[in-house]
């Protein structure tokens, strides 16, 4: 799993500047323990550092993903929200009805990964994927 640091290294590496502003981003980012949309890092960097702008998080942001730092997810609810590329492959399953999300294995696509390729010549990214439905509690 790559560290903040590795991720400065490679944000240095490519002559892009560690700005007190990215670093702030970058670490609101790695300390979330789920997904977190530009809205939450803003809050986040806005409640200690008051004259913070959200244009930063969204430039940061592309940035990022961009250079493959981060990974962008539409859960729903109008938002993209974003997780550390090196922490791991995963997909959910997301509640249209109560907006639970459930994580899913990423083995579990390896057979429709498989038939795209084959039947329909198709290399598809599945390194993080959202599928939309109901839960087993809303389909009671």
């Amino acid at each position: 799993m790559e560290k903040t640091g590795d991720i400065i290294n490679r944000l240095t590496e490519q002559g892009y500047r560690l700005t007190p502003q990215r670093m702030m981003v970058l670490a609101a980012i790695e300390k979330s323990d789920h997904h977190i949309s530009a809205e939450e890092i803003y809050a986040q960097v806005v409640a200690k550092y008051p004259y913070f702008n959200i244009s930063t998080v969204y430039r940061t942001l592309e940035l990022l993903h961009r250079l493959g730092l981060v990974t962008e997810t539409d859960l729903g609810g109008g938002r993209v929200r974003y997780h550390p590329a090196d922490k791991g492959h995963h997909h959910h399953l997301v509640c249209q009805e109560c907006g639970k999300v459930i994580d899913l294995d990423e083995s579990v696509l390896d057979h429709l990964k498989l038939v795209l390729r084959k039947d329909y010549k198709f290399d598809p990214d599945t390194r993080h994927l959202a599928f939309f439905g109901r839960c087993a509690d809303c389909s009671k």
